[in-house]
């Protein structure tokens, strides 16, 4: 298999050079005489070292080690002697005399760099929440994870101080971002957003990262506009020895244990590592919020001789953990920031009705290739299983369980006015209701299930807990070849394919007292779920509401070259990728089955839009960048990277309710939408930075310009007008979004002992146009406001008017400044002050097009006011805020081990602030928003998502 592929890539190398030595030939001239270059390895492992920094002390200039540790200087080094620095974090820093002589090659092979066991420190446990890391329902989940292999001081100011606040890097989602492990992408098909919890707890052996920032070149696949990271999991690369550390905070767990373990390269050529962790607790800093997780990871390699080596990756990190709820500004007010309406007391106990599970444990095979010193092919094998499942009540039958509904909140009872005015009465009562319980009543579920066990005449239960599960099976095989051409040249190339069937349904977990089961019938329209079992009444382990499966298939390829010279680096890189998509609808469900009738309207036949294999869809994404690095001296550089790429939409985006439907974006019951078409997104992205390295002073500057074209964006709501509601699913299609702004970092090592440091961003981030938005509903509101009278669903399309409104996502601009001190004697500490501004709410696109200004005759409504409207609609900035944080900690060597701690405090100052927030769906025409808005407090204000308060985290660990 390997040598196959080394032929495929061969071919693709040589016509890939055959264009490139026309285009860059010129290049030749840049050739030196006077050449400084060398290597550096682990001095215990024996295996080169990449990203260590290089430093000419007397110059300040600096070169980094490459994938195979390789080094060399393409700046003049004055002649004579000089001293190098070999620096890299977590390894001690050594200098090396060299002497410089004209004309001749300073070749210093196999340099050793020693690990800097006292002094190492665990920043992804520092900040990184595993509710965030967890957390698929945003695009900032992941940035934090993404950026913490980076050496640059922004990205690390980024991951480690502005991810609480759900900053995103240029204001792009994660799914902009490559996650690999071993060369295997872990992004995943349905959100294009990798799962770090699938290795959460795994801090120690998750650390051997290499980080390409934004368009730069990487080793491992093409990359996103935000980077590539590559998590190695190679047995031989960890060293020699054991860790066991214990954890203690209230951010999202209250304690961890973990314990690590490697071998080392040993010398029958066997290297294994193994680790086990555990994290828990009842409630982290928000009610109710448990957390239950465990994980375990093995290594194993063997070295078959100096060429061949085999490795074996297991990985496993079950979680469950309590969700959070977004909430009013009313609601909060009452309650305060911590409030959590998902749960309530069960039998003396706190339960939560919204519990997230994730089990898919990865299995990889590599084989490592050295074909010789200057090539490798490493290629990878792997398979991921298991599944996802959110919990949730579902109440046919019954009341909204929700004790923040509207109906039970004051504003609701102020907004029913009558002759005597707001209802001050039932609004006080409420207020003293929801400040003194404001929980989920479980009690009154079973009650209401009890009682209706007694009715012979009904069949359904009226409460049930089920769970939402995706059981996905992922079959990854890459092959990445790496080869060094000459001093000048590098090429990097690889082939990937990947295969899935993801199996979607709702299964119920819990009946809540009911002996019957729940019917499987929609509340709505009174449809069977599933025309194939008819009157289904579904019981505990039974699969009901929707079921059916994805399929999704990839195959791509990259090819990149890296050429260095003098004064100048520079490369060209470019990929291709099939991505092919099908759905299977297991139910036949009623709401997708229509009526087909001849002129006469007699019927003659049905339409199922539902079960079965639907149309298989097609994409085929590419992509091409480049940059150049111009080095005007040791101190003063020029990067420039622009790229451009098309890529497949993710499958959250393409079917526009595939719980129900084979309907994608653009094609609903088998019609073309006019004007609305599937296709793939096109992105644009240009950077340009200044860069300014001295031994004191490090900066960095950059500008940078996105382009997002034909993205789709699918979400799913209740929605009530004032003249029809119900629950509807929305579809954004062809959306444009521009995102522009300046990047800033700076670090100054004023004293051998304290480091100043800065970042700042500047964004602005904006729809770029007015995308058609399309509804479906089951809802017979919806059914008659369109005039259709048949069953089912419906759908309608109206033109957006969102352009030049702010893309959501966290603060847009986003400020730190901070120090570091580092004592001789193995003890530190350090304070950052952050400083966040122009943060959005996320605007309902409905509320912003033709369907906010439509009475239920299609018409205008009478009463509009475009002045009204248009204040209603001024999309709501979200108050800026600061947030100031400590960390600091101690190492011990004792014997031949390392005894440490370190603590952190989050949100010193206990600020008060809102990270992001959404309008509700509720309110989406002009009179219902009007109203809405005239209350003295309104019903469905934005909800809101709050920062933690005051919070700790505190690390202790023992090293041998």
């Amino acid at each position: 298999m390997c040598k196959l592929l080394l032929t495929i890539i061969s071919s693709m190398k040589k016509s890939f050079f055959i264009f490139l030595f026309g285009m860059f030939s010129f290049c030749t001239i840049f050739a030196q005489e006077t050449v400084v270059k060398g290597s550096v390895k682990d001095a215990v492992t024996d295996e080169f070292i990449p990203d260590v920094t290089i430093t000419v002390e007397e110059t300040g200039q600096t070169e980094t080690t490459d994938g195979f540790g390789q080094f060399k200087f393409s700046q003049p080094i004055p002649f004579g002697e000089q001293m190098l620095k070999i620096s890299k974090i977590g390894f001690l820093t050594k200098r090396y005399p060299i002497i410089v002589n004209e004309g001749k090659t300073v070749d210093i092979q196999d340099m050793t760099l020693e690990v800097d066991r006292g002094g190492q420190i665990d920043l992804f446990t520092i900040t990184l929440s595993e509710e965030e890391l967890n957390d698929d329902s945003n695009g900032s989940d992941n940035v934090s994870g993404l950026l913490s292999s980076s050496r640059d001081v922004f990205q690390r100011t980024a991951a480690f101080e502005f991810s609480p606040s759900f900053f995103r890097v240029r204001g792009l989602d994660s799914d902009n971002g490559n996650v690999l492990i071993n060369g295997i992408e872990m992004n995943k098909f349905d959100t294009g957003r990798p799962q770090w919890g699938n290795w959460g707890g795994l801090n120690d052996v998750v650390r051997n990262q290499e980080f390409s920032q934004g368009l730069t070149p990487s080793a491992y696949a093409f990359g996103g506009v935000l980077g590539t990271t590559n998590i190695s999991t190679r047995a031989s690369a960890y060293r020699e020895g054991g860790q066991i550390t214990y954890s203690s905070s209230n951010r999202s767990y209250t304690n961890r244990l973990m314990a690590k373990y490697a071998t080392g390269l040993m010398e029958n050529g066997w290297a294994f590592t193994l680790m086990a962790g555990r994290r828990w607790g009842e409630e982290g800093f928000q009610d109710a919020t448990l957390y239950d997780a465990n994980s375990l990871f093995a290594a194993i390699e063997k070295k078959i001789n100096d060429k061949h080596s085999i490795n074996f990756t297991s990985i496993y990190a079950p979680n469950r953990r309590g969700r959070t709820s977004p909430n009013t500004q009313e609601v909060v007010d009452l309650k305060g920031i911590k409030y959590n309406e998902y749960w309530g007391y069960l039998d003396g106990e706190k339960r939560n009705s919204r519990i997230r599970e994730i089990e898919e444990p990865i299995l990889q095979l590599s084989h490592f290739w050295d074909i010789s010193s200057k090539t490798s092919l490493n290629t990878t094998v792997a398979y991921q299983f298991g599944k996802r499942a959110s919990s949730r009540l579902d109440f046919p039958g019954g009341a909204n369980t929700s004790p923040a509904y509207y109906q039970n909140l004051p504003s609701f009872h102020l907004s029913q006015i009558n002759d005597d005015g707001p209802n001050y009465s039932a609004a006080f009562l409420a207020q003293q209701e929801f400040v003194n319980d404001g929980q989920l009543d479980w009690n009154s579920l079973f009650e209401a299930n009890v009682f209706d066990n007694t009715n012979p005449n009904n069949p359904s239960a009226a409460y049930v807990l089920y769970d939402d599960r995706t059981d996905d099976k992922t079959i990854s095989v890459t092959s990445l070849y790496n080869t060094e051409i000459n001093e000048n040249i590098l090429f990097n190339g690889g082939v990937n394919y990947r295969r899935l069937r993801s199996e979607n349904f709702a299964e119920v977990v819990d009946l809540l007292g009911s002996n019957t089961g729940i019917s499987n019938t929609d509340a709505f329209s009174q449809q069977d779920f599933d025309l194939l079992n008819p009157n289904q009444v579904a019981g505990i382990g039974d699969k009901f509401r929707y079921n059916f499966n994805l399929y999704a298939e990839e195959i791509g390829g990259f090819a990149q070259a890296q050429f260095k010279y003098n004064k100048i680096d520079f490369f060209v890189a470019a990929n291709v990728t099939k991505t092919e998509y099908q759905r299977e609808g297991v139910y036949k469900n009623g709401n997708q089955v229509f009526d087909i009738t001849n002129d006469d309207n007699d019927v003659i036949g049905e339409f199922d839009n539902s079960s079965g294999k639907g149309k298989k869809l097609d994409f085929t994404g590419y992509g091409v960048k480049g940059g150049f690095t111009y080095k005007i001296s040791g101190k003063h550089l020029i990067d420039v990277n622009a790229g451009y790429l098309t890529q497949a939409p993710n499958l959250r985006n393409t079917y526009t309710n595939s719980r129900e439907s084979q309907d994608y974006v653009g094609v609903t019951r088998g019609q073309n939408f006019e004007g609305v078409e599937i296709t793939e997104e096109k992105i644009q992205s240009l950077d340009a930075s200044y860069i300014f390295r001295s031994t004191i002073v490090k900066a960095k500057l950059t500008g940078f310009y996105t382009k997002i074209e034909d993205a789709n964006e699918v979400s799913f709501f209740f929605a009530q007008g004032a003249t029809a509601s119900g629950f509807i699913q929305e579809t954004l299609a062809g959306v444009d979004k521009k995102h522009i702004g300046a990047e800033f970092g700076i670090e100054a090592q004023i004293t051998p002992t304290i480091k100043l440091k800065g970042a700042a961003s500047v964004g602005e981030y904006t729809y770029d146009n007015n995308p058609f938005v399309y509804l479906t509903s089951t809802s017979d509101d919806f059914l008659d406001r369109s005039g259709d009278d048949g069953a089912g669903a419906v759908e309608e399309i109206f033109q957006t008017s969102i352009k030049d409104y702010k893309v959501a996502g966290g603060p847009q601009r986003a400020y730190s400044v901070g120090f570091e001190y580092r004592d001789p004697d193995y003890w530190w500490f350090g304070a950052t002050s952050n400083f966040f501004s122009n943060t959005y709410v996320d605007i309902s696109p409905l509320a912003r097009s033709s369907f906010f200004t439509q009475d239920s005759d299609g018409n205008t409504f009478a009463d509009y006011d475009p002045t009204i409207a248009r204040e209603l609609l001024r999309q709501e900035e979200i108050e800026h805020y600061m947030v100031v944080n400590l960390v600091g900690g101690k190492s011990w060597k004792v014997g031949d081990k390392f005894i440490g701690f370190f603590a952190s405090i989050g949100n010193v100052l206990d600020k008060q602030y809102i990270t992001g927030g959404f309008e509700q769906g509720r309110t989406a025409d002009f009179r219902a928003l009007r109203d809405d808005n005239a209350s003295s407090g309104r019903v469905f204000a934005p909800k809101f998502f709050f920062g933690r308060g005051a919070n700790y985290f505190l690390n202790c660990y023992v090293r041998f």
